[in-house]
């Protein structure tokens, strides 16, 4: 049953197309990858699912309800029940982890007893207990995707958002991160919607890879079907 729907979808900057006639269906629990170069359009479409942007033309629907169509925003970003992992992260400096756990559970109204629940289970499932009271500056480039991991998903989310979250990390953290994803989204199974221009990383995460120029979708496929892709795609 899919969980995200695009149908035609299109969106313009100044006259400019990001994206043209988009349209993509996501199921419950799948890892969507959306592959290709800088200016393709995928990092539209993560703003376009996360509510940050309307479509110009076109409609969007999560979980059976529409949620933007024709210019205007129906749902707010808050109401989506989305995860985002930005390519920034995105952390509060002047919170301790705990503090960068516990904003948007504030921001929800969940109460206080709940919150001291959900952030040492969160923590401990990230393996990172131990830096609660640790500031972001105070961490490694690894334990920071961790919490900005945890971040996004202590509200429970059906649906993460991931735009370019280990491009800045050398390999071998990078490919130790993209296994630990994979981890967390078989044991919590939320659907992943998963941006980057690297190759081995679309087919390291995806089930299904989308492969986007020019804001059309150029390849779609399962990663087991597009492996040929694999040296061939312009990125």
């Amino acid at each position: 049953m899919s969980i995200i729907k695009f149908t035609n979808v299109s969106k313009n900057y100044n006259d400019t197309p990001a994206i043209q006639n988009f349209s993509m269906k996501i199921d419950a629990g799948e890892r969507i990858v959306i592959l290709g170069p800088s200016g393709c359009g995928k990092t539209t479409v993560l703003r376009l699912l996360a509510g940050f942007i309307s479509p110009d033309s076109g409609e969007i629907i999560i979980d059976n309800q529409v949620v933007a169509a024709d210019g205007k925003i129906i749902k707010e970003p808050e109401n989506r029940n989305l995860g985002m992992v930005f390519q920034d992260l995105a952390l509060w400096p002047h919170l301790s982890v705990k503090g960068n756990l516990e904003f948007g559970l504030k921001a929800k109204n969940i109460p206080k007893n709940k919150r001291e629940e959900y952030i040492p289970e969160m923590l401990k499932l990230m393996q990172m207990e131990k830096f609660i009271d640790s500031k972001p500056a105070e961490l490694s480039g690894g334990q920071q995707q961790r919490v900005a991991l945890a971040r996004a998903l202590i509200l429970h989310p059906k649906i993460l958002l991931m735009d370019e979250p280990l491009s800045s990390l050398d390999q071998d953290l990078n490919v130790q991160l993209r296994k630990e994803i994979l981890k967390l989204q078989n044991k919590i199974g939320f659907a992943l919607l998963y941006v980057t221009h690297d190759r081995d990383e679309a087919f390291d995460i995806g089930s299904r890879i989308i492969v986007m120029k020019d804001g059309k979708i150029e390849e779609t496929g399962p990663s087991v079907m597009l492996l040929n892709l694999k040296k061939s795609v312009k990125v």
